[in-house]
């Protein structure tokens, strides 16, 4: 699972995102100048870890709502799309409550976007899981099952050394080999091997987290990965 040592390595993007820029704030009785923290919107769409990753982000001092109305979503300055469960079940839900073009036009939009999990999944074109469900595929690849395999028990649950790619935003401070938590049936195959910024390996090697332009997606749940894991929420944070 190593990098090719003559890829060349892009540093990570700043992003322009059409609102406005946080305002500096000077607190006259303190002395103290601070800038303002940003909005970040959890897309509601019952789907497990909400409210573990709103606790996280807020740990971080950041400003999160959990919500699926569009206006919030839209008018955030960053969104995470968490979730745990049936890869079906949550497209079903995410167009019930009219949150499939809510999404594509955060990512139209250049909004930050990170999804987390089941969130990741649905980012691309389709999964074993559910077969003739198409999946969100705003980024090309496809979802599938380990392979039943003796001495592995699925789903792969627990802590799992990630190795990631030099020059990744949601990686940067983090050294290139840490560990991370996991808990899935399900391993993604990017078609585009330019959008991966970490991999891993448990049955086989897969990829595990994924970048491209203003989309940020990881298999593994920051929220439950310790340090590390609110590392990568901070980077993710402060794009």
């Amino acid at each position: 699972m190593q990098w090719s040592a003559g890829a060349p390595v892009q540093a990570a993007p700043f992003f322009t995102t059409g609102k406005p820029a946080r305002r500096a704030v000077f607190d006259y009785f303190t002395g103290v100048g601070f800038m303002e923290e940003d909005m970040i919107a959890v897309i509601d769409y019952d789907a497990g870890n909400l409210k573990s990753v709103q606790k996280a982000v807020q740990f971080l001092g950041q400003e999160c709502i959990v919500t699926r109305e569009p206006e919030q979503i839209l008018s955030a300055d960053k969104v995470i799309l968490p979730g745990v469960g049936s890869f079906g079940d949550a497209m079903a839900k995410l167009e019930q409550y009219g949150l499939v073009s809510v999404i594509r036009s955060v990512v139209e939009q250049k909004i930050p976007f990170l999804g987390i999990c089941l969130g990741l999944q649905l980012l691309f074109e389709s999964s074993d899981e559910s077969p003739g469900v198409p999946g969100l595929g705003i980024l090309p690849g496809r979802i599938v099952a380990f392979p039943k395999t003796e001495g592995y028990k699925i789903p792969h649950m627990g802590w799992n050394l990630v190795e990631a790619k030099p020059g990744t935003a949601l990686f940067q401070g983090i050294g290139q080999n840490e560990y991370v938590y996991f808990v899935h049936s399900y391993y993604l195959q990017a078609e585009r091997k330019n959008d991966v910024a970490a991999v891993t390996e448990y049955i086989l090697p897969f990829h595990a987290a994924v970048e491209h332009d203003n989309i940020f997606a990881c298999q593994f749940h920051p929220e439950k990965s310790g340090n590390v894991g609110l590392k990568i929420l901070k980077n993710f944070c402060a794009l």
